[in-house]
């Protein structure tokens, strides 16, 4: 899924962590990373927001996009 818009914090660099996304409308709030990897021209996190759901975030940098998966919906 593209078209999200992803809040961060940046530190040393820009995406160090994702801290809410909007998407179709709705915000999410992070409340943790469960995990961070580098992946060829992106960096990506698996999200678990406020409501329970599992999310992976990846910012492409040479696209400078964000694009959005829910791999395991609610759990």
């Amino acid at each position: 899924m593209k078209g999200i818009q992803v809040r961060c914090y940046s530190g040393r660099t820009y995406a160090d962590r994702p801290v809410s996304f909007t998407f179709e409308n709705v915000i999410y709030k992070v409340e943790r990373v469960e995990g961070e990897w580098q992946a060829p021209g992106a960096r990506c996190f698996r999200v678990r927001t406020e409501g329970n759901r599992l999310f992976e975030l990846c910012y492409n940098e040479r696209q400078d996009e964000w694009s959005l998966s829910e791999p395991g919906g609610k759990e």
